[in-house]
């Protein structure tokens, strides 16, 4: 009987380097998507990047190479060769038809899937990703996106599907939910979407916040200051440099002290109540809310730093959470880079998506290249 031979791969021998994914990321903000595809696999690149906000692409650039055009995407779709590459990503703007918006159907802002079209069509991707509030899936541009992918279209080529993607089921201390589009070319199979890592253990805030200390005491960004495309910025600073608290007034803070754990405006005694809460006993019971210590987070938004735009405390201290925490909630690494003032920086950290979201959606795609 002949022995069976086994091949065994030595730890001398040096394996073929696979092939670098590149990516173009549209709508680009400070790096979210990016942030999660990096963190993936090494082998997604940016090719290039577009963001129209001058600050959150000096982010951008600060954090992952001056790959980025700061300007709107029509003007670098008029000025540029789109690079042709494997992957495209983006979130185009949502505030028209975002719930937390006045919903015009007017608004010039819908109509972005238009250029992001345009770019899928030159740079004749193999796959394609676009993240949007779920309001975007019961809305007009779902369906002119749609129409743009059928016979005569100007991406006819591609064909997608859409799901809404809790972020907290994909090990994001958050819960925060978007809708998903992956699209593919017509020769190649639909790539699928990840399969939920974390139902029924979500991360918590608890983990999230885990070595950040409790009290806050600097309320500026360090004195440093930057260049990125001809204007000056404030920074650049990493993610840890952005424990910083405000200064509130003694009503709010009398208000912080009277809202106990897990609890919100209607807890307040009728003396600390806002006017037009006093006539309003129903409504969001988010607002002036405590986060819970072993929940994930409610959806971080823009203005975090409100504790009157919803469920912005911290669990324990008299405070809303700083950028540094929102940062975590995020899943944005302690020494990545921001650039810009507290409010700038606030922006990009909450229009960002969640990195650990950004990350099942690569690693679905890496399984296809």
């Amino acid at each position: 009987m002949n022995a069976e031979t086994t091949v065994t791969h030595s730890p001398y021998v040096r394996s073929r380097p696979r092939k670098p994914i590149k990516i173009l990321d549209l709508f680009a903000g400070a790096g979210g998507l990016t942030q999660g595809f990096y963190a993936a696999s090494p082998r997604f690149k940016t090719e290039r990047a577009v963001e129209f906000e001058p600050a959150a692409a000096a982010s951008f650039a600060a954090t992952f190479g001056n790959k980025v055009y700061p300007g709107p995407i029509q003007d670098w779709l008029r000025e540029e060769t789109v690079p042709s590459v494997d992957v495209v990503i983006g979130g185009p703007p949502c505030q028209g038809f975002s719930q937390l918006g006045k919903q015009d159907p007017e608004d010039v802002r819908n109509q972005m899937w238009q250029p992001y079209a345009e770019a899928l069509a030159r740079s004749k991707p193999k796959y394609f990703i676009v993240e949007n509030v779920p309001a975007f899936a019961k809305s007009q541009q779902l369906q002119d996106f749609q129409d743009a992918t059928a016979r005569g279209g100007i991406i006819q080529e591609y064909t997608f599907q859409w799901h809404v993607l809790n972020a907290a089921d994909y090990g994001a201390p958050q819960a925060r939910k978007r809708a998903i589009l992956i699209g593919h070319h017509r020769d190649l199979a639909f790539p699928g979407f990840p399969m939920p890592t974390h139902i029924g253990r979500h991360q918590s805030v608890r983990q999230a916040l885990n070595g950040i200390e409790l009290q806050v005491t600097d309320t500026l960004l360090p004195d440093r200051m930057t260049t990125f495309a001809g204007r000056a910025f404030a920074g650049a600073f990493q993610t840890s440099e952005l424990h910083l608290a405000r200064d509130y007034a003694e009503l709010s803070l009398n208000r912080f002290v009277n809202i106990p754990a897990g609890g919100n405006r209607f807890d307040l005694p009728e003396a600390l109540l806002a006017p037009c809460w006093v006539k309003h006993k129903n409504g969001s019971a988010d607002v002036m809310g405590r986060l819970h210590w072993d929940r994930p987070s409610v959806t971080v938004r823009t203005e975090f730093f409100k504790p009157e735009k919803g469920r912005y405390l911290h669990p324990t201290e008299h405070r809303a959470i700083t950028h540094l925490e929102a940062a975590r909630l995020q899943g944005f690494p302690d020494d990545r880079l921001w650039i810009g003032s507290k409010t700038s920086i606030a922006k990009q950290i909450g229009n960002a998506v969640p990195v650990a979201l950004g990350q099942a959606i690569a690693s679905q795609l890496l399984k296809h290249f």
